[in-house]
């Protein structure tokens, strides 16, 4: 309150007690009659509230000097009135037009409670607007609601308008949900309020305290983010660290996502949103896995605004027809990772629930099909290591000739295998070339809500660790429990090592090191969700099947005696340029060491 308001207080309040004190006259007290019916009549009869026609209290003042023409805004009754489709329910108040709770019907905590995405104990969503007398807060009005329905192009909607009204104009809200939708738009319309309401943008200021929906805290954390997409058509976010993280971004941004494990509560602009801050932090509460918050503003054109708001699953096709970009807010992978997990594997599973309801069947019949359409390289990948193979000896002939000098080994390997038509790397690179597909499924289940809450085996649910045994202490870097997914996938490695290691020619750490990475992801993967170790128990066991397969119908008497006819018809052959280039590199390494 500055000087001249505290001033035209005073003076107010002073002609409000002159009056009370010598002018006015002592109200008439009426008889007093206690007939049943009076009283009944008396209790249900509406009384005026004088409040809204003369303010007679100094509290009435000061809403008048701060709030102007708009004081009687400030008076009012709060409702709660509910917007709902099958798929979500939405509280708002007519107190500011603010929404209240917001609740995931088709969705429940991992207790089996409801899921509640936004509620007024852990959120608040407020809007601001510049009056000639300050800025003012819309929770300060109260709304006359207007509830209706109408359909579009065959689409049933409810729409909420909210109006403050007074005689120089009025301020409307509107709320528009349509039937199976998790989006909710929302439209602001000063009409009139003339050097009234001199804003030219709205405020915004979002805080969510997000509640733990999930079992597993740590994961949940891991996966909880504040994400924003820039108007010029960029992704960025605040990152996964526990620390205190902020970020004031410059630029104009689009959408902003509070986005959860498997939900996102997002803030869509029609146009721009512009001077953003946003800040994120994990606080030691563990019912709370991360505390939010988004300041922002949203320009008025003509006295009008837009946005829209998205309450709803982490379903990257969902989110991809909310926005451009909004399907960020699940997290793909990188780089060619992430293609996979877009264009395949995402495809593959919606296909593959329209026949089938268990999603354990569903994850073997992924496994089968990404197998078959990989067999070719995985045949190619044998018959590179079954040469590798029977070229044995002469390779072990040269060690022993060439074994002290490591730079006359390399250079002989390569004139060997020139002759006998071999490559190194021909049982190496189809194998590479399948990583892509293994690596997608680290970032697919883990982000996958299709597996939240559903059971297969003794697994109560896919998205979570299944916790076969719990133990009494916990394991630094494995934990309290034992996830017989995992375990299963670790024997299964273990087993295809050992399998590998009798096809290939590696000897001594590499040889090795088959039998140690296993152990290693078997401590990374326990607290992982258990569809995520069930697919690469799954994968170890149909590519063991495939090599045994092959191993049939490949002999090796036969690959030998490929190998010796290259032998005859490389006899003249001249050196590539590669060959070359690389043998020349390879004599300059050596003599440079010499020197």
């Amino acid at each position: 309150m500055d000087k001249n308001q505290a001033t035209g207080l005073i003076l107010f309040a002073a002609v409000i007690l002159t009056y009370s004190l010598f002018f006015a006259s002592n109200p008439e007290i009426p008889p007093v009659e206690s007939t049943e019916p009076t009283v009944e009549a008396t209790q249900n009869t509406p009384q005026p509230n004088t409040a809204v026609l003369l303010p007679d209290s100094l509290l009435d003042a000061q809403r008048q000097l701060q709030f102007g023409e708009l004081a009687s805004w400030t008076i009012g009754e709060e409702q709660n009135l509910t917007l709902e489709n099958e798929v979500v329910k939405i509280t708002v108040s007519t107190k500011g037009g603010a929404i209240k709770e917001v609740l995931l019907k088709k969705y429940f905590s991992w207790q089996n409670e409801p899921l509640f995405l936004l509620d007024s104990s852990h959120s608040s969503l407020n809007y601001s607007l510049d009056t000639r007398l300050g800025t003012v807060d819309l929770n300060e009005f109260y709304f006359a609601p207007q509830l209706s329905s109408e359909t579009i192009e065959g689409v049933s909607q409810q729409i909420l308008t909210l109006r403050a009204s007074s005689a120089s104009g009025q301020l409307i809200q509107k709320y528009t949900l349509s039937e199976g939708q998790y989006t909710l738009e929302k439209s602001f319309e000063i009409q009139g309020l003339q050097g009234i309401i001199t804003a030219k943008s709205i405020r915004i200021d979002w805080e969510d305290q997000i509640k733990a929906q999930e079992k597993d805290l740590a994961e949940s954390r891991r996966k909880t983010q504040v994400n924003y997409y820039l108007a010029e058509g960029s992704y960025d976010n605040l990152g996964l660290s526990d620390d205190p993280e902020e970020a004031k971004v410059d630029q104009p941004v689009k959408w902003i996502g509070f986005s959860q494990r498997f939900f996102t509560a997002g803030i869509i602009a029609d146009s721009v949103f512009q001077e953003v801050a946003l800040t994120q932090s994990t606080p030691s509460d563990s019912s709370i896995v991360r505390a939010m918050s988004a300041s922002l503003s949203l320009p008025l054109q003509n006295g009008q605004a837009k946005l829209t708001h998205y309450f709803g699953p982490d379903q990257y096709k969902t989110l991809k027809a909310i926005t451009p970009g909004f399907e960020e807010n699940v997290d793909m992978g990188y780089f060619f990772v992430s293609w996979v997990n877009k264009y395949i594997v995402v495809h593959l599973f919606e296909f593959l629930e329209k026949y089938f309801n268990s999603y354990g069947i569903i994850i073997i019949l992924i496994v089968l099909l990404i197998k078959l359409a990989l067999s070719p390289l995985t045949y190619k990948s044998y018959i590179g290591m079954a040469k590798m193979r029977v070229i044995k000896p002469e390779i072990d002939e040269l060690k022993e000739k060439y074994g002290d000098d490591a730079t006359k080994m390399q250079q002989e390997q390569m004139k060997l295998f020139s002759q006998l038509g071999v490559s190194p790397i021909s049982g190496c690179l189809p194998l590479v070339l399948q990583m892509p597909f293994l690596f997608a499924m680290f970032f697919f289940f883990p982000n996958a809500i299709e597996l939240r809450q559903e059971s297969f085996l003794w697994a109560e649910d896919l998205s979570t660790y299944d916790e076969f045994i719990k133990l009494p202490f916990t394991i630094p870097f494995y934990g309290a429990h034992v996830s017989l997914f995992t375990l299963l996938m670790t024997i299964s490695q273990v087993l295809y090592a050992h399998f590998n290691n009798q096809l290939t020619t590696a000897t001594g750490p590499m040889k090795n090191l088959g039998y140690v990475m296993p152990v290693m992801f078997m401590f990374v993967l326990n607290s992982y969700p258990a569809g995520l170790s069930f697919y690469y128990f799954v994968s170890n066991i149909f590519t063991f099947g495939q090599q045994a397969l092959i191993k049939l119908f490949v002999d090796d008497s036969k690959i030998r005696q490929k190998v010796e006819e290259n032998k005859l018809k490389n006899v003249d052959k001249k050196k590539s340029k590669f060959q070359q280039r690389l043998e020349d590199a390879m004599k300059a390494a050596d003599a440079n060491k010499k020197k």
